[in-house]
């Protein structure tokens, strides 16, 4: 069997990037995994430790986990079966089909689909996948840092991470990993779109909340109650986690800038940590001195995401745009 299922995705510079920031920015690819995310590394982990022997595995995910899933059970022999809400584009569906997973449309949120998903590992003896809530995930999404650790060399470290929150999964491991690497000072820039914004709303309420809905396009951001480990690392003393916000709008011109300049696409969920950059709100944290102004280089990961394509952009920008 393969050591792991994920690769050793490049780190950029983003000339762009950098010129806007008037700091080095590096980009951590996480688009160029297999499955499209990061998703791989943390769903490839657990699913070697624990779907070795089993009947099949089962996931609720309507984009990346659910993508990263199929691509480690086809990759193992298992079958794989990946519980979508009625949401998930037409797109999402034929890949997961593509990449051999049997898929089953449930509910009209994740929040449904993930509740069919526990009820079949049960009856069916699968091995569920959680999507981010889970500590094997969080161990193998933090082989990223080690990566970054490794590709920058001795003595070289980022001034901050920038990343996006869904359930907390990918923030989760990265802490883990900058744990790991000894860079435990490094400030976690996290951002989330209006309307899929729990994370935001857990440190606002100082306590763990659950959104009544996901009303952003950013659906693969869209888990209505962040992981528990994920609020707990935003109230810890020794570390900075700077939770933020965009709007669609903000995420659908970093998507689109990003395209241009990197000649990348990427999804919405993936575009409000490239927002951060484009709309200039590094800067603006500069300005209130909650980053410090003379930036060390700024790591940018860039989770990827399978739910975009050329017609969806289209779609979603007509859609952005045509709302007031």
């Amino acid at each position: 069997m393969a050591e792991h299922f994920h690769l050793n995705t490049p780190l950029l510079e983003s000339v762009g990037m950098s010129k806007r920031l008037g700091t080095t920015v590096y980009l951590k690819m996480e688009n160029s995994q297999p499955s499209g995310s990061f998703k791989v590394r943390g769903i490839g982990h657990l699913c070697q430790q624990l779907a070795g022997q089993s009947k099949g595995v089962v996931c609720a995910s309507g984009g990346n986990a659910g993508m990263a899933a199929a691509y480690v059970a086809r990759k193992m022999g298992v079958p794989a079966t990946v519980v979508v809400p009625s949401s998930s584009p037409q797109l999402v569906v034929q890949r997961l089909q593509d990449e051999g997973a049997a898929v089953k449309i449930v509910g009209k949120v994740w929040d449904d689909a993930n509740a069919e998903a526990l009820r079949l590992a049960d009856s069916e003896g699968l091995t569920f996948v959680p999507p981010f809530d889970h500590p094997l995930l969080w161990q193998g999404h933090a082989t990223m840092m080690a990566e970054v650790a490794a590709s920058l060399g001795a003595g070289e470290k980022p001034g901050a991470v920038l990343l996006s929150v869904g359930g907390g999964g990918l923030l989760c491991g990265v802490i883990q990993g900058l744990k790991d690497v000894g860079w435990m000072d490094v400030p976690v820039v996290a951002m989330e779109t209006v309307g899929a914004d729990c994370f935001n709303a857990a440190i606002k309420a100082g306590k763990m909340v659950t959104l009544p809905d996901i009303t952003s396009e950013a659906k693969c951001l869209g888990a209505k109650t962040v992981c528990k480990q994920a609020f707990e690392y935003s109230q810890r003393s020794d570390l900075t986690v700077i939770s933020e916000l965009v709007t669609d709008r903000q995420a659908l011109q970093a998507i689109q800038t990003f395209l241009d300049e990197e000649r990348v696409l990427v999804e919405m969920a993936c575009g409000a940590a490239l927002a951060a950059v484009y709309s200039g709100l590094i800067h603006r944290l500069q300005d209130e001195g909650r980053l410090p102004t003379l930036l060390r280089p700024l790591l940018v990961i860039v989770c990827g995401g399978s739910s975009i394509s050329l017609d969806q952009l289209t779609s979603l920008k007509h859609k952005l745009h045509t709302e007031t």
